[in-house]
């Protein structure tokens, strides 16, 4: 990339990278991926998501990070913990979890500046047949995403790629909140919709950092946010999964900057 192309925006307003930047993106996700590695053996039936929460600061203080969250808009804490039909957002509380919960773990540090922003499901005891699939399409659905990522191709063929294959399995993708661009910064240009048609929106370019992160319903879309203003439920209560990565594009395909050390991205793999 010349020097004139380093830290330009497209018309869109996206940000574009120097392909040198990938390395802080790198020891953002990985720390990020890390964290929510060792999270695992934290969530248990019984256990509160306040003290997963407060376990995941510990650790992001003891890596010399920063929280991306903590202060954001008021936010105070270093996850978002959603638990069965909350879609995103859910604030961690002292409320223990049973048998058979799953939750989504969304957690965003800062190293030297950069951002790392990944989120992925857990399950507190036994996990039931249909929170298993509904996982599993949602890890699928987001796969699917990652791997329309290349040079060309429109943000308009990620969501496409993602909804066209969750709704052949009969469920629901949630269209009220979306992924989004990051790097030096936390949300920016451009919105990333897990909807869409082939070839619409943005052309994609190599130096975009952004987010995947689809969240998908057993039952239908729709959402609505408590009076809490964070918390995001599904309205006919069925439950609801996600995962997201942080992805750059690069000159021939994309980069995943927060896959897992342990291998540990998805619950029942490995």
């Amino acid at each position: 990339m010349t020097e004139q192309h380093r830290g330009r925006q497209t018309k869109d307003g996206i940000r574009i990278y120097d392909p040198s930047d990938s390395a802080g993106m790198y020891a953002a996700g990985a720390l990020a991926a890390t964290i929510l590695d060792e999270i695992a053996e934290h969530v248990f039936v019984g256990q509160t998501t306040a003290e997963i929460d407060r376990i995941i600061e510990e650790k992001v203080n003891a890596a010399g990070a920063k929280s991306a969250t903590i202060g954001y808009k008021g936010y105070q804490h270093a996850s978002c913990i959603s638990v069965n039909h909350v879609v995103c957002h859910g604030i961690p509380g002292e409320k223990k979890l049973k048998d058979g919960d799953i939750l989504n773990i969304d957690v965003t540090v800062i190293v030297d500046g950069w951002f790392g922003d990944t989120s992925r499901m857990y399950v507190a005891g036994k996990l039931s047949r249909k929170a298993e699939r509904l996982i599993d399409i949602t890890h699928k659905s987001l796969m699917r995403g990652i791997e329309a990522v290349k040079p060309g191709n429109t943000f308009g063929d990620i969501g496409h790629a993602i909804q066209s294959f969750v709704e052949a399995q009969r469920m629901s993708v949630v269209t009220d909140f979306c992924g989004h661009g990051l790097g030096r910064v936390f949300h920016s240009p451009p919105n990333v919709l897990h909807y869409g048609k082939p070839g619409t929106g943005a052309v994609l370019e190599p130096g975009m950092f952004f987010t995947i992160e689809p969240m998908v319903n057993l039952g239908r879309a729709e959402t609505k946010t408590l009076s809490d203003d964070w918390t995001a439920v599904t309205r006919d209560k069925s439950l609801s999964a996600q995962f997201e990565h942080s992805v750059g594009v690069t000159e021939d395909g994309v980069e995943i900057f927060t896959l897992s050390p342990a291998g540990k991205f998805h619950p029942t793999y490995g």
